[in-house]
């Protein structure tokens, strides 16, 4: 009788084990910067369709980014999902490029030599509210330097929010002049007012805190379809249509599942339903301006927003990063 019940014991801790094991192979840790209203569907549908568990930890993509350094290859997440791909390029080293992904039907425009991959093609936008302007309204990037919007503007502070140094970047391709001047004229007519993270600049141009805003392109069209009374300017100087991006951690614990994530996101299926279901632009070749007005474009370099983001920021902490 004793041996019946050992046998059965090792049996059932056999099982279990094999349950765990099984477990483990489909499951799929992942770190993002997208909000619920973007993650939480694909992941569902990734979910339904695989049977791969998912596990998701939020937080803003420079937070992110700087937890993953931290953590020097040694994180328990298998993806880093959204964050603009010149600051997920700027830690490329902590990414590895997933086996079994192909790039070759995404638009060379949004590709470097890096580990990430394009997910979707997001412009920055100025936005306001016309009835509480006057019906006046900026029409690019240089008049946001000028006196009238000193104090009106709503602004995420870039040390968190990987859009805003995306902002600044691009501010800084669109305008003529020294670098570090026009970061300072921006600092100063922010006034001291800086948002803790982009999604609440569309929110705080809404209730009338600020009578403009730089957000993505994205926030803006999805609140618009919600009701909020706001209006979508595309700078007269031009902007950027940097992508965000998806990158495998080095030494993902669940390579395989990462890679079949990172492959349904780049899906035509899913790509497709970009505009439409999330109110963003296709990364794959042909698609870009599907169902959406094409903006003007600066000559945006990735690599070198990327490989001068800490001097940037430096700069802008110099220029008093929008504080008094």
């Amino acid at each position: 009788m004793k041996s019946l019940r050992g046998a059965l014991a090792l049996l059932l801790a056999l099982c279990l084990l094999g349950g765990a094991a099984g477990a483990e192979e489909k499951r799929l840790h992942i770190y993002t910067s997208h909000k619920p209203d973007v993650y939480q569907p694909l992941i569902d549908e990734f979910e339904a369709r695989t049977g791969v568990w998912v596990t998701v930890e939020t937080g803003g993509t420079s937070e992110l980014l700087s937890r993953i350094a931290s953590e020097d290859g040694q994180s328990g997440a298998d993806l880093m999902f959204g964050g603009g791909v010149e600051s997920l390029d700027a830690y490329n080293r902590y990414f590895e490029f997933p086996r079994g992904v192909s790039a070759d039907h995404l638009d060379e425009a949004y590709l470097l030599d890096g580990a990430w991959l394009p997910f979707s093609s997001l412009p920055i936008v100025i936005i306001c509210q016309r009835r509480l302007t006057g019906g006046r309204a900026p029409s690019g990037w240089a008049e946001l330097l000028t006196d009238e919007w000193r104090g009106q503007i709503a602004f995420a502070d870039p040390m968190v929010s990987g859009s805003s140094y995306t902002a600044l970047a691009t501010m800084l391709a669109a305008l003529p002049g020294d670098d570090a001047e026009i970061l300072s004229a921006f600092s100063r007519n922010l006034d001291g007012r800086l948002l803790g993270g982009s999604g609440e600049v569309v929110g705080a141009v809404a209730r009338g805190d600020f009578l403009v805003g730089v957000t993505l392109e994205e926030t803006a069209l999805r609140a618009i379809a919600a009701g909020t009374d706001v209006e979508i300017i595309h700078p007269a100087e031009g902007t950027s249509a940097v992508p965000d991006g998806i990158a495998q951690m080095k030494g993902a614990k669940h390579p395989e599942n990462a890679a079949a994530f990172i492959r349904f996101v780049l899906s035509e299926d899913v790509q497709k339903r970009l505009g439409s279901q999330f109110f963003r632009r296709s990364v794959l070749k042909g698609l870009f301006s599907e169902g959406a007005r094409a903006p003007a474009l600066v000559s945006y370099d990735i690599r070198w927003a990327s490989e001068n983001r800490d001097q940037i920021l430096r700069l802008w902490q110099t220029a008093g990063g929008g504080t008094r």
